[in-house]
């Protein structure tokens, strides 16, 4: 039998079921841990290490540069590490529940304005032939869905069903659930299908869906490169990621008047506080109408006046 975080890591891939890049993550962040232990407070296992310990890590973490974002992240880590220690006995108490997590500036989604995205489809010109053909179907399908692009890299034509318009997604643990596919992109995804035929002959049903000029899959990293080129003629801010079409797909769902539940579903978010989030920028979106169309939107009360427009 491993040590107890070697069992953790096991019990998250094969139980929890999480994802390769999750276990990886959290594997990253109990070896920095316990690399600490060791140097900072001669301990050698992290189930040996008391709040204070953990505190300690946070401070030389921060006092190392590292944001406080990372800091939260990294001490969620060690969180599902105690939970799992206490479940199979090997702790008596868990020691984060006595730590509180570092304050972080509220951060809304980034996302790319509609009159972008709407260029970037009608204006920006494709690379000609497959390659081409498969950059937008990747752009079309994260933009058009909202899916992840774990969920992007993972779709095979067994997922597709053209017919019904919709597609299916294995998303976080395994849930699976099925997105609508508009008729533009429908469309594209045959053509696309057509010119993978000729590449590589009829494809498996669970060979995977997207592939380079080569045949061979589309690696993580193409992806995101391609992503960030073409979002790159559209706008000029710094993210440009797959993950900001996902952003992008959610904000203009809301902001015309689609229903968060609706949007929770497509997204496959677990609870709906993780969709409100974009909410945030629905109603940025609706205070600035107010201020340019309203007669008192923009107007500042004088020091004599009440807001409602009567004496004080």
């Amino acid at each position: 039998m491993g040590t107890l975080t070697e069992r953790f890591l096991e019990h998250l891939a094969y139980e929890r079921r999480s994802s390769a890049l999750t276990v990886k993550a959290y594997g990253q962040d109990l070896s920095q841990f316990t690399s600490f232990l060791k140097d900072a407070v001669s301990l050698q296992h992290p189930e040996q290490a008391n709040d204070k310990a953990i505190r300690a890590w946070m401070m030389s973490l921060m006092e190392q540069g590292t944001g406080p974002r990372s800091v939260q992240r990294k001490l969620s880590s060690l969180r599902a590490f105690y939970r799992f220690a206490r479940m199979v006995g090997e702790v008596a108490a868990d020691p984060t529940t006595l730590i509180d997590p570092p304050k972080t500036p509220k951060r809304l989604p980034e996302f790319v304005a509609e009159r972008p995205m709407e260029q970037l489809f009608r204006t920006v010109e494709w690379p000609e032939g497959f390659e081409g053909l498969r950059d937008r179907l990747m752009l079309e399908l994260l933009y058009g869905t909202g899916m992840r692009l774990a969920e992007l890299l993972g779709l095979t034509p067994a997922d597709l069903d053209p017919r019904r318009r919709t597609l299916r997604v294995l998303g976080k643990r395994n849930k699976e659930r099925i997105l609508p596919m508009a008729p533009p992109l429908v469309e594209l995804l045959r053509n696309y299908m057509d010119a993978r035929g000729r590449l590589t002959g009829a494809p498996g049903p669970h060979d995977p869906l997207l592939l380079d000029p080569d045949g061979e899959p589309v690696p993580r990293r193409t992806v995101q490169r391609r992503v960030s080129h073409y979002l790159r003629a559209v706008t000029p801010q710094r993210k440009r990621s797959p993950h900001v079409l996902r952003h992008t797909f959610a904000t203009h769902l809301l902001n015309n008047g689609a229903d968060l539940n609706a949007v929770k579903e497509l997204l496959g978010h677990a609870s709906l506080a993780a969709t409100q989030v974009y909410t945030h920028n629905t109603v940025e979106k609706l205070r600035k109408a107010h201020q340019q169309a309203h007669p008192r939107g923009g107007a500042i009360p004088s020091t004599n006046e009440h807001p409602d427009g009567s004496g004080l």
